[in-house]
């Protein structure tokens, strides 16, 4: 992977109190021994004009390690124009991974991190897929109606649901696995989610995890084929997400998919779920109530 880096100008987190901000340097660091052109954010605020040349001739790649963003803003203040971008607390949640609050980087985290940025990381150096940034943050419309008592909901667009009320949000060849609204209604509370370990794969209709409420047990009953290369670590420590938001923040698992289009074909997508869940709730009603 040597030279990979060359032609990079890496701008990083300078908080160092959290192992955010340390794996940020670190991986700042590892690019710079490939390559890339370090600039130090300490100095660049003191001194632009000390990476002036750097910053003209490189492409510039910011790694931020939390939320505040701090990188990304003094580039933006700057008004420099980020090529890619990184944020490292947000790709560990992604990765299922809890970052620590002591400043010593686990180096699995570093590589799988490098991995991720397009660096030269163990993990990518051993053929592993990369995890990419960004994907899933498209805002998503719900169709809702009424049956009896009961108020659900259903995505219009970018899901696919099996009979067994799961559903998978596809972007690409990757996909989110998760329970539907009319799950959590009818479990009650949820209150534990145990994830398959990352690696795992998945044949179409397997277990992708089970969930717990205080009414039943329950598997994750996967609609897609695939390997799990990601688990919702907030899911994991806070499995009521999934009363409060089956269909975004309370994903389970995600996958790469082996074969979608096959997939496919036992799937129905938000329109034909929402018809099926309509037919499927009022005959329940019926039942019950006669």
């Amino acid at each position: 992977m040597k030279g990979k880096s060359r032609g990079k100008v890496i701008l990083p987190c300078n908080g160092l109190d959290k192992e955010a901000g340390t794996l940020a340097r670190e991986m700042a660091l590892k690019l710079a021994e490939e390559g890339a052109e370090l600039v130090c954010p300490v100095l660049f605020q003191r001194n632009p004009a000390r990476y002036k040349k750097e910053l003209g001739t490189g492409e510039l790649l910011v790694i931020d390690g939390c939320k505040t963003g701090c990188a990304s803003k003094l580039a933006k203040d700057k008004g420099l124009k980020i090529a890619g971008r990184l944020n490292v607390t947000e790709m560990l949640k992604e990765m299922g991974i809890r970052g620590g609050k002591k400043p010593v980087p686990d180096p699995e985290h570093l590589s799988r991190l490098l991995a991720a940025l397009g660096g030269p990381g163990e993990e990518e150096a051993e053929g592993a897929e990369e995890v990419p940034s960004g994907l899933f943050t498209a805002h998503v419309e719900m169709n809702e109606f009424m049956e009896g008592k009961f108020f659900f909901k259903v995505p219009k667009a970018g899901y696919f649901f099996n009979e067994n009320d799961c559903w998978a949000r596809v972007e690409g060849t990757r996909a989110r696995l998760g329970v539907s609204d009319y799950v959590q209604q009818s479990a009650s509370d949820m209150v534990f989610f145990e994830p398959p370990e990352i690696g795992k794969e998945l044949e179409q209709f397997d277990d992708a995890g089970s969930l717990e409420s205080t009414k039943t047990a329950l598997d994750i009953i996967s609609p897609v084929s695939g390997k799990v290369v990601a688990v919702n670590g907030e899911l994991v420590d806070a499995p009521e997400l999934i009363n409060q938001d089956p269909y975004i923040s309370a994903w389970a698992v995600e996958v790469e998919m082996a074969d979608f289009e096959g997939d496919r074909e036992l799937l129905m997508d938000c329109e034909a779920y929402l018809a099926y869940l309509k037919e499927k709730v009022r005959k329940e009603n019926q039942e019950r109530f006669g």
